[in-house]
Parts: C-alpha cells; structure tokens; sequence
C-alpha cells in the first residue's frame, strides 16, 4: 500500500493516483462498454490523458485529490468524461476494492482541513 511522503504516503502519490485512475477507468469501460482484455478507443485516451496531468500537476507528492484542488487541470471535455467514470466506478470500486477508496477518502479528509491548497500560493513549479 503506497504511503504519502511526510504525511499518509510514503513513496509516490502520483504513482498510487495514476494506479487508482487506470482501475476506474478500466472497471467503467468493462461495465459501460463491455470491453474485455483492455480499454476501448474512447477509453484508452482518458486514461493516457489523465497521466499526463498527473505528471504535470504542480503539487507532485502534496497532491490534493483532485475534487479538491484550487487548479483544475483537465480540459473541460476530458473533465466531463473523468466525473462520469468517477461518478460510476467510486461506488462499486467500494465492493472491489475497498482499500483504494477508503485511502481516497482519508486522503480528502486529510486535506479538507488543510490551509496549504489556496489558489493564491500555489507551489512553485519544477
């Protein structure tokens, strides 16, 4: 289980956020377009998309979850589509795998009360 460098993790957070993002995915698309063996071609580029912006996020291993965050990083087409997968896998992702969204939770818990997410500091960029 990764943990959170300083605080919850240790190791990447950004690793553990792009493992939990492909499970998503790949549970909607298996349900929502009866895909097996791999994602489908509306699929595959959400995901490729969604690690990108993991990788550029500017808060790395301070990451807040994403509901969360001053700076909304997705386009508005491609952040339509992640709700709509967030939406439909974090509730069953709940009976699959209950150790990712009870993390994921903590973690938006964690940072609920955490006054270093402000629009107007963010941390300077790498």
């Amino acid at each position: 289980m990764p943990k959170r460098q300083g605080k919850m993790f240790s190791g990447s957070r950004i690793e553990f956020e792009k493992k939990t993002v492909a499970r998503m995915i790949g549970f909607y698309c298996k349900k929502q377009h009866q895909k097996d063996g791999g994602l489908c071609p509306e699929c595959a580029p959400l995901l490729e998309y969604s690690h990108k912006r993991l990788d550029k996020c500017i808060y790395q291993n301070d990451k807040p979850t994403c509901s969360k965050c001053p700076i909304h990083c997705y386009k508005p087409d491609r952040r339509q589509q992640i709700r709509a997968v967030m939406r439909y896998s974090q509730p069953r992702m709940l009976l699959r795998r209950p150790d990712l969204v009870i993390l994921h939770a903590i973690e938006g818990l964690f940072n609920k009360f955490s006054k270093k997410y402000k629009r107007k500091n963010p941390p300077p960029q790498a």
